[in-house]
């Protein structure tokens, strides 16, 4: 008897089109090209192979199917294929990492326009650093600075210092379990930080990606998103040079308590900048009066 290959082997075209149609009931936007990114990730087929030989079998297709079935549930993209694009650089992510945004690199833009000398030796403390994008960005533009990254998580800050060493940078950084800034010592001329912000009893009505798979630890703020800026902005002085920044992602509504808080600190409070999407993302502070 002779086997069927292309019965027991999927095709490129077959894999896709019963994708496509399982993303989409899942409700997931592009759904098509979500399917291809996977194919690409499990076979090493590329985009334009799969365009260009749909005939062509697919030998892993369990493996592709099973992601298809990950993804359906609403699984990040990014814990599916372990990384994602930051600051045009690739970081490992898993389920202990939040997932990188793009809105995010607004804080390393804004981070780098404090950084009036770039071949200064700067000292950058991160604050919270999960998978290290913020802090392993601004090492990446600035080729004399060192960076320490502090986290809660033992695994989050070994994704981070296994980031940092893919890229080039683990010379020129250290990652630290601890809790905000309790323990630190020295000064640093820049001090960035992703705190967590949202509202704890707003986290089960965000995308099921964020409320179902991202850690909650990373996430939650309390009961008004604002309990690690109070953490984080009363010792900021006490870590920064005499010139040194403070540059904290906020909430879209939370500019005006963000900034309370930083005056209350002894901190000046430079215009908030937005994102991309004209949202309010990020909160700039010196110490006042220099």
């Amino acid at each position: 008897m002779t086997l069927d290959v292309r019965a027991a082997f999927p095709t490129i075209k077959s894999c896709l089109d019963d994708s496509e149609r399982i993303l989409h009931d899942a409700g997931i936007d592009l759904p098509r090209l979500e399917a291809r990114v996977l194919l690409t990730h499990v076979s090493g087929l590329s985009i334009a192979v799969q365009m260009g030989y749909p005939e062509r079998v697919v030998e892993k297709a369990p493996l592709f199917h099973e992601l298809v079935a990950r993804r359906a549930a609403r699984e990040p993209m990014s814990y599916l294929v372990g990384q994602r694009e930051f600051w045009s650089l690739p970081f490992k992510v898993t389920p202990d990492t939040l997932d990188p945004r793009p809105d995010s690199e607004t804080i390393v833009e804004a981070a780098l326009d404090c950084a009036r000398d770039r071949s200064a030796r700067l000292r950058i403390l991160d604050l919270g650093t999960g998978s290290g994008c913020l802090l392993l960005a601004l090492l990446s533009e600035l080729p004399h600075a060192f960076g320490v990254g502090v986290d809660i998580s033992v695994a989050a800050a070994n994704i981070a210092m296994e980031n940092a060493k893919a890229l080039g940078l683990g010379a020129r950084a250290a990652f630290v379990v601890g809790d905000w800034g309790r323990m630190m010592a020295g000064c640093f001329d820049i001090i960035i930080s992703n705190p967590p912000y949202i509202p704890a009893n707003d986290i089960d009505g965000l995308a099921p990606e964020v409320s179902k798979y991202e850690p909650r630890l990373a996430l939650a703020g309390g009961a008004d998103g604002l309990t690690a800026y109070r953490e984080i902005l009363p010792s900021a002085p006490g870590l920064l040079t005499p010139t040194g920044v403070v540059v904290l992602e906020i909430g879209a509504d939370q500019a005006c308590a963000v900034s309370t808080l930083a005056k209350m600190s002894g901190l000046r409070v430079a215009p908030i900048r937005s994102d991309l999407g004209a949202r309010d993302r990020c909160l700039i502070c010196k110490i006042d009066g220099i």
